[in-house]
């Protein structure tokens, strides 16, 4: 037991109800209560009846990034971005993470001729997320100059 009352009544309501998806509030509040373990625990056992269910993969990744377990947040923050390549935390947490591993993807601007465009006229959403994470590691290190 915790004496955190949200994650004490979290608990109870997943405990009553092992298919909610108030799984991936309790996970979130472990994670902020600092208890990325059970967080990452909780987020595995709900995100095997609920895949799909992005704001818990994104917690999921957190937790194991904050466990050290880059290559699996890696994981789950590139699954998150493709189904949603607008999601600002994963693509931070990415760009964190290839430049913790010292991953640079080459930036480069490929063009509208050689991005892949689907039916509807998307582009491909891995490219654009590929793009999305150079850029913002771009960032961070121009951040990291300005701070030396």
């Amino acid at each position: 037991m915790t004496d955190n009352p949200r994650i004490e009544e979290l608990r109870r309501r997943v405990d009553r109800d092992p298919a909610s998806i108030a799984f991936a509030q309790l996970a979130e509040e472990y994670r902020r209560a600092g208890d990325s373990e059970e967080a990452v625990r909780v987020c595995e056992a709900g995100l095997a009846q609920h895949p799909a269910y992005l704001s818990a993969r994104v917690t999921l990744g957190r937790a194991l990034f904050e466990l050290g377990h880059l290559e699996e947040a890696r994981a789950e923050f590139t699954r998150v971005l493709e189904t949603a390549p607008d999601n600002i935390i994963a693509q931070a947490k990415l760009a964190e993470i290839h430049q913790r591993l010292r991953h640079k993807p080459p930036i480069h601007d490929p063009g509208p001729a050689s991005t892949p465009v689907d039916s509807s006229g998307k582009r491909d959403r891995l490219e654009l997320s590929d793009r999305v994470v150079a850029e913002l590691e771009a960032w961070l290190e121009v951040i990291a100059e300005r701070r030396t």
